[in-house]
Parts: structure tokens; C-alpha cells; sequence
């Protein structure tokens, strides 16, 4: 088989790029530099206040920080109170956190009703937007297209360049409830170009939930249980919000900062989630869970799994890179408060479908992997389970594909990035301008016939 000199050529490039931009990490340390905006013991520097949403995972006792359960707060409000009311009424609860999150406050029955209604109206995408948009030219990865979707719905809209907060909060709305839509009508655009299978586009029901529509609309007889959607909306409240240094949230705050309008925003916020250490966290357990299960002969054998993990850890097994995903949080410490909820819906769901022993599994691994991880690297930090280790493996009971494991985080996240946007248009008021220190020699020129 003949080389590709093109091929060859872009190698020799990229090869000669990247040994030109290699910094050597000791002047990480030399010049103090945050990486990745982060003190060395890992906690966030300090770049924003915000009133959205709340991460806490320890507390201050005599300066020292102190592991505790993990809580997440939607608006100074516990989300598991959120969660628990929604179950005690039997309802879909994304919609109230959406109105919580956009709002500021808890909704009446009737402001949440004529919300509910309000979204319904918006699910629908603008004329013709599916065939041009989505059909006529489909992506082999769904967050791309769902990138791709917002942007193109800047010419969708009379007025795209308004920064008033009234129009901000019209484009997000529209976003929030189209997001569910767009994700269902790519995943159909890509079995059919891509895959091959039969494509199924039925039109939104306007009285249903997020959760309902997106089941609706991904299956090919628009069919699900009450059981199944309301797990779904369990996902969709727990990935809504997570504080404003999450990489997409902080995406958004960056982006908008620049005064730009809300579909560039957004879109580069649907570009970061994407991400294999953000959003496609969930797929990486999956697969690594794939590969326990290859080798792991005995499921109910601590020392097999023991052993299995322990090969993981140590970059003998699986990806080689030593993570064991699905455990850890950069903030949660004795428990991530998204895995505790997830987990409470997930054995009953295991139950109905016939998932016990999968479901048994995942619980002994969530025990050993941290003892694992303690042995191996000697980290006193407490280490958990985290939302990631759970969700995959209940989209896939819910029998959701795996490419649409990250834009379901979209479809949830929507509402914490357009909360975002408009607090930091309301009152950010300065373009983010973080310092790098340039480390490169001044060099003299030398003219092309000298060289």
C-alpha cells in the first residue's frame, strides 16, 4: 500500500509542532501557575460570584477542610428536596428546576403549569429547520450537530443581536425546550445516513415533559413506561446545574463575557461538554465496564473486581491510563449528592427490567474502587462514586445509545448554561483576561535568503 505524502507531510508538521510548544512542567511550579485554573491541592481559584448554583463537598473547620456528604444547590435550595417533592407528587420535576434556575425562585402550581405550557408551545423547531438544518446535512456525532443546530438558529431568529435581557431570556427559553428536539432529530438523521437503520421523526407533543418528548421522539413507536421517563427527568434535574466553574458553565461566562450573542455562547458551551473529561465521561465507564465484564468471570467475587481494578490503576489494563472512571470529583468527597439519587431510582429500575445482578455489581465496584485507588496511590482524599458511574448504565437499561449519553447532559445542562448567560450579562461586566506568562526567548530575525 502506497503512503499518502500529504498524510506523511501533516505528520512531519504536527510533529515538529508539538515538540516546539512542549514546556517543561517544572516552570509550572516556578511561576506559580494555576493549571487548569487550580491550586495545587485541587481546589478552584476564585474568578466569579454567582448566585445559581452551589457544589459542596467539605467545610472549613479551624482552617481545615473537613469531608462531608455532598450537596448540590439549585438557587440556595438542596436538589434533593427538588427531587423527593417530585416523587412525592408523582411529576416531572426538570421543568420546576428550569423555572427555579431561570428564575431565581420556586414557582406557584400555576406559574409552573403555565410554564410547563409555555415550554411545550417552543418544543417545535422553526419551518423547515429539520430538513435544511438536520437532514441535509447529518453528523456522524450528535453534539457536533446539536453545536451546529444553535448556531444555525441565529438566522431562524428576527433578532439575534439584541443583548437586552428580554431577548437573552426569549433565545434561552426557545433553546431550553427545542434542545430535547434537535438532539432526537440528529440521533434519527445519523441512524439513517450513518447507520443504515430506519429513520423515525415524529413531530413533538406539546403536552408532554422534557423527559416524556425526548423518549417519544428516539423511539420508533414514540412508546415508554411512567417509570421510565420519570428516571429520565430524574437524570435531566441532576445534570441541570453544577456551579459556575464546571468547564461548560465557565464556557459560557467566558464567551459572553466578550459581549456576543447568546447562540456563540451557547454553542461553544455545547462544544465543551462534549469533551471526554466533561460530558463523554459517562460513555468512558461504559466502556471500561465493557471490558470489566470481558474479564471479570465472577461478578460477585471481590477479588476478581479487586484484582481487575487494581490492573486498571496501575495502567496495566483497559485504556492504560490509570483512571477509574466513574470515581472521584474534584469537589465531592464522601459522596457525590447526583450519584446518591440516581442510585435510589436505579435499583428499582434494575428490578423492573431484569438488571439485578448488573446493578449488584456496579455497588461492589463503588465500594472497592475507592480501596483500590487508596492502595495504589496513597491519596488521603476521600473518593466516591460520582453521577457519571451510575447515569450510563441507567440510560442503557432505559435502552438509550450511547451517542446520546452526552447530548442528554445538553438537553439537562441547557438550563444552568442560560441562567449563566444572563447573570453574566446582568452582571458580569468585564471581558475574562486570565494571565499567561510568555516563556519564549526574543530572537533576531533572520531574512528567508539567510536561513
Amino acid at each position: 500500500m502506497k503512503k499518502n505524502p500529504e498524510s506523511a507531510f501533516l505528520k512531519h508538521l504536527a510533529v515538529v509542532a508539538q515538540k516546539n510548544d512542549a514546556i517543561n512542567p517544572e516552570l509550572y511550579e516556578k511561576y506559580d501557575v494555576k493549571r487548569g485554573l487550580r491550586y495545587s491541592n485541587g481546589t478552584g481559584v476564585l474568578v466569579g460570584l454567582t448566585k445559581i448554583g452551589d457544589v459542596v463537598g467539605y467545610e472549613l473547620k479551624d482552617g481545615k477542610k473537613v469531608p462531608i456528604p455532598g450537596k448540590l444547590l439549585y438557587r440556595g435550595y438542596d436538589i434533593a428536596e427538588l427531587v423527593h417533592d417530585s416523587e412525592k407528587h408523582n411529576d416531572f420535576g426538570y421543568e420546576q428546576s428550569v423555572y427555579l434556575l431561570m428564575f431565581g425562585k420556586l414557582p406557584t402550581k400555576k406559574q409552573l403549569v403555565d410554564f410547563k405550557k409555555y415550554l411545550g408551545s417552543l418544543r417545535v423547531l422553526p419551518p423547515n429547520f429539520t430538513e435544511d438544518m438536520i437532514m441535509k446535512a447529518p453528523s456522524n456525532d450528535i453534539m457536533n450537530k446539536i453545536a451546529r443546530g444553535v448556531l444555525a438558529s441565529y438566522s431562524y431568529d428576527p433578532d439575534p443581536e439584541n443583548r437586552s435581557v428580554d431577548n437573552i431570556m426569549r433565545q434561552c427559553l426557545e433553546l431550553i425546550a427545542r434542545f430535547s428536539t434537535l438532539a432526537a432529530y440528529a440521533y434519527q438523521a445519523k441512524r439513517r445516513y450513518y447507520d443504515g437503520q430506519s429513520m423515525y421523526i415524529h413531530n413533538p407533543n406539546t403536552e408532554l415533559s422534557t423527559a416524556e418528548n425526548f423518549l417519544h421522539l428516539i423511539r420508533f413507536d414514540g412508546k415508554y413506561t411512567k417509570l421510565e421517563a420519570q428516571i429520565l427527568d430524574l437524570a435531566l434535574i441532576l445534570h441541570a446545574e453544577h456551579g459556575g466553574g464546571n468547564n461548560s458553565s465557565l464556557t459560557v461566562h467566558v464567551v459572553s463575557s466578550a459581549d456576543t450573542d447568546t447562540y456563540s455562547s451557547i454553542a461553544a458551551a455545547v462544544g465543551s461538554l462534549k469533551g471526554r473529561r466533561h460530558g463523554g465521561a459517562n460513555i468512558r465507564v461504559m466502556e471500561m465496564m465493557d471490558d470489566l465484564k470481558a474479564h471479570v468471570k465472577d461478578w460477585t467475587s471481590d477479588k476478581q473486581i479487586r484484582d481487575y481494578l487494581t490492573l486498571v490503576a496501575t495502567r496495566k489494563a483497559f485504556d492504560k491510563t490509570g483512571l477509574i472512571y466513574g470515581m472521584g470529583h474534584a469537589i465531592y468527597t464522601v459522596s457525590d449528592p447526583r450519584a446518591v439519587l440516581l442510585n435510589e431510582l436505579a435499583e428499582k429500575l434494575a428490578k423492573q427490567k431484569g438488571c439485578l445482578d448488573e446493578f449488584n455489581l456496579y455497588k461492589r465496584i463503588e465500594k472497592i474502587a475507592p480501596e483500590v485507588i487508596y492502595s495504589i496511590h496513597g491519596t488521603g482524599k476521600r473518593i466516591c462514586a460520582n453521577v457519571d458511574f451510575f447515569s450510563g448504565f441507567v440510560y442503557t437499561m432505559l435502552g438509550i445509545p450511547r451517542e446520546l449519553f452526552t447530548p442528554l447532559f445538553a438537553i439537562s445542562r441547557i438550563a444552568g448554561w442560560s441562567a449563566h448567560r444572563i447573570e453574566e450579562v446582568s452582571a458580569g461586566g468585564r471581558i475574562y483576561r486570565p494571565a499567561y506568562k510568555n516563556i519564549c526567548p526574543v530572537y533576531k530575525y533572520v531574512k528567508i535568503d539567510d536561513r
